[in-house]
């Protein structure tokens, strides 16, 4: 992990090179683009390098191609949805993008559905475009509306904390008790459980966890949930 400022070069390289906020890739006639960073911030990577971005304490959620988000729906638009994804613009998500949908057989939103949707297009001149399935293949994967549960919301470091699969927090609940739950990496985290009180003991969790809250770590959550009655 490295601090990098707005124009400085960024050694990002992968086949299949993933780039998320706080980064921009430079055409170029070259061989390569150069990849600079456009913000200030804590430069960071995934475990295979292919996915890089730019850590900072930004409060606005940015939209990056490929990244997973929960978003409501407020409004209608055209043969889809507007969604509110906590961005400076509303998202659109198109009628047909979703898993097996025609035009006659289209999953029937309404205002204020929840989805778990997928970035398909982000660009700073454009509005961003979502997708409900995984571009790859073409199935849902978890994505689409999600029915009842609640939304939990958070910094956005913690959403991409939370989507580390190696981080201690959801398989430790999810040991205690049946738990679903789909993490937005826009600062939402939908969660589901079969009791009130477990819900309440995620979203307790989650905030003491939270970098910009707690920060509370494995040890000290433990203690805690054994203080609970669920």
């Amino acid at each position: 992990m490295s601090i990098v400022l707005p124009g400085e070069r960024i050694p990002a390289q992968h086949v299949n090179l993933k780039l998320g906020p706080g980064l921009l890739q430079i055409p170029s006639t070259q061989k390569e683009s150069p990849v600079i960073a456009t913000r200030a911030g804590n430069l960071e990577h995934s475990v295979n390098r292919s996915k890089w971005w730019v850590e900072s304490n930004a409060r606005r959620y940015v939209p990056a191609a490929q990244e997973s988000v929960v978003g409501v729906v407020v409004g209608r638009s055209g043969e889809g949805w507007r969604v509110d994804i906590g961005s400076a613009h509303s998202a659109s998500l198109d009628g047909l993008a979703f898993e097996g949908a025609t035009k006659r057989n289209r999953p029937n939103l309404k205002v204020g559905s929840l989805v778990y949707a997928r970035v398909s297009l982000a660009h700073k001149d454009m509005e961003p475009e979502l997708e409900c399935f995984d571009a790859q293949s073409r199935k849902s994967e978890g994505f689409g509306e999600l029915k009842g549960g609640f939304v939990v919301s958070c910094s956005l470091r913690m959403s991409r904390i939370l989507l580390d699969p190696k981080h201690f927090l959801l398989p430790l609940l999810g040991a205690r008790f049946p738990l679903e739950a789909a993490v937005g990496v826009n600062g939402k985290v939908w969660i589901s459980t079969k009791d009130p009180r477990q819900t309440i003991a995620v979203l307790r969790c989650i905030k003491a966890v939270d970098p910009d809250g707690g920060g509370m770590g494995e040890s000290v959550i433990k203690i805690f949930l054994g203080t609970l009655e669920i």
